[in-house]
């Protein structure tokens, strides 16, 4: 069995995960995933009890119960990097021996659902909306870095992609990567479904034009038009498909659910979107909390 050495999975002193700084111990099996360390206080707000509560960079966890369910929510940051190392140490933490560095017999199963926020790219979707991301589509070329890529991703979805938008060759190949079958019958009678795109930046990426021209002005466009039968891509956010196609590579459940705070193709944005948020979160912990 593999040992692993210390320069690829790095324990702090106290025994805690590096980036993280969470023990084994600290985790539960149901885990929220927030980019905003802010909304990880307005979801424990909801909780009946807290255990812990570790904070370090942009990573603040609180673990505690919702309705007599043991729930960890935690702030993973922006971008698809931090996905990367949140996934990573989530899963190091349920299945590595932190005394051995071996990978332990028995595996757990954990259950990771981000609520994020978006922008809409269909006209009918609108402000305020709940979207399942029942497939992630990333731009961001994470999941080409591990072994097993193809194995997890959707290739008839991503080749028709690919030929519709005529891909430009120098960008990283897009990946398609479905969430969790059984979490998306659990969600679907209170979201929307769609196929969701994690961008890897805010501007460009997005097709947003502030100075700098996006490579190809008309993706967007053609983003729009893309039809896969009777599906279509819906909305843009960040961090989704590393979530997805990490999950998917380790055994891991998980989803992205987010609420549609602008609307890219009538081109208005709220920017006092909280409400819409909090009604998300109460809608997920009940979910959760009967799962």
């Amino acid at each position: 069995m593999r040992t692993i050495p210390s320069s690829e999975l790095i324990i702090n002193g106290d025994g805690s995960i590096f980036h993280l700084h969470l023990k084994p111990e600290q985790l539960a099996d149901i885990v929220i995933l927030v980019g905003d360390p802010a909304r990880v206080s307005m979801i424990a707000e909801y909780f009946d009890a807290r255990e812990c509560e570790v904070s370090n960079r942009e990573f603040l966890t609180v673990t505690g119960t919702y309705k007599g369910k043991r729930m960890t929510v935690m702030s993973t940051g922006i971008g698809i990097g931090n996905i990367d190392i949140c996934v990573t140490e989530l899963d190091a933490l349920a299945n590595i021996d932190f005394e051995t560095r071996q990978v332990k017999e028995q595996f757990r199963q954990l259950t990771l659902v981000r609520l994020g926020t978006s922008g809409a790219i269909q006209q009918d979707i609108e402000v305020g909306e709940v979207v399942f991301s029942r497939t992630s589509l990333g731009f961001d070329g994470l999941i080409s870095y591990y072994e097993g890529r193809d194995a997890v991703c959707d290739l008839d979805l991503e080749r028709a992609f690919t030929e519709h938008t005529g891909w430009y060759e120098k960008l990283p190949a897009p990946y398609f990567v479905d969430a969790d079958k059984t979490l998306f019958e659990h969600f679907k009678d209170v979201t929307r479904e769609g196929i969701t795109i994690a961008a890897p930046g805010f501007y460009a990426p997005q097709g947003r034009w502030v100075r700098i021209a996006p490579h190809d002005k008309d993706l967007n466009h053609k983003i729009e038009t893309f039809r896969y039968g009777e599906r279509r891509i819906t909305n843009f956010e960040m961090e989704g498909s590393a979530l997805a196609g990490l999950s998917a590579l380790l055994g891991h459940r998980a989803a992205t659910i987010c609420t549609i705070i602008a609307q890219r193709v009538a081109k208005n944005a709220c920017t006092d979107y909280k409400p819409f948020v909090r009604r998300m979160i109460e809608t997920a912990l009940d979910k959760l909390a009967v799962l």
